[in-house]
C-alpha cells in the first residue's frame, strides 16, 4: 500500500513581523504626507475655510491616533483573513493608502481642491469597502476602521466645501 503524502500546513506569519510591516508601511505614509503639507503656502492662507475647519494643530494628533489604529487593524486582518482573501485584503489596504496619501499632494501641492474631492470620495469607498470584507474574519480589526471612516467623512465634507467656495 501507498503512502499517501499531504503537505504539511503552513505556519502563518508571526504577527510581530506583519505589524511591523503594517507600522513601516503607515509611518512611509505618515513622513510623504507630511512632505505634502503645506498649511503656510500662500495660496493656501487664501483660501476661503469654513469657521467649523478644526484648528491645525489637531490634524497631527489625530492622524498619528488613526495610522496608529490603521496598522493595527491591518495586522489583525492580514493575520486572521483566510488565505483566499488576504490578497484583497492587503490590496485594498495598500490601494487605501495610497490614497491617503496621494489627498495631501494633490489638495496642497497641486492646488486642486476639486481634483482632491473627487480623490477623498475614492478614498472614502476604500475605507467602506475594507470594513466590509474584513468584518467578516475580525470584527475587531474592521471596528478599528470606524474612526478613520468618521475622520475621513468630515475631511470629505470639508474638502467639497473648500472646493465649493474657492
Amino acid at each position: 500500500m501507498g503512502t499517501i503524502l499531504t503537505a504539511a500546513p503552513r505556519r502563518p506569519r508571526p504577527t510581530v513581523a506583519i505589524a511591523a510591516g503594517w507600522a513601516a508601511a503607515l509611518v512611509a505614509v505618515a513622513v510623504v504626507g507630511a512632505l505634502g503639507s503645506d498649511t503656510s503656502s500662500t495660496w493656501y492662507r487664501e483660501l476661503d475655510r469654513p469657521s467649523w475647519q478644526p484648528p491645525g494643530a489637531v490634524f497631527g494628533p489625530v492622524w498619528t491616533t488613526l495610522y496608529v489604529l490603521i496598522a493595527i487593524a491591518a495586522t489583525l486582518a492580514t493575520r486572521s483573513a483566510p488565505a483566499r482573501r488576504r490578497g484583497l485584503v492587503v490590496g485594498l489596504l495598500a490601494a487605501n493608502l495610497v490614497l491617503n496619501v496621494g489627498w495631501t499632494w494633490i489638495f496642497f501641492r497641486a492646488h486642486a481642491p476639486v481634483a482632491a474631492g473627487v480623490e477623498i470620495v475614492v478614498l472614502l469607498a476604500t475605507i467602506v469597502a475594507l470594513i466590509r470584507v474584513i468584518a467578516p474574519h475580525h470584527r475587531g480589526a474592521a471596528l478599528l476602521l470606524v474612526p478613520y471612516l468618521a475622520w475621513v467623512s468630515f475631511a470629505t465634507v470639508l474638502t467639497w466645501t473648500i472646493a465649493a467656495t474657492n
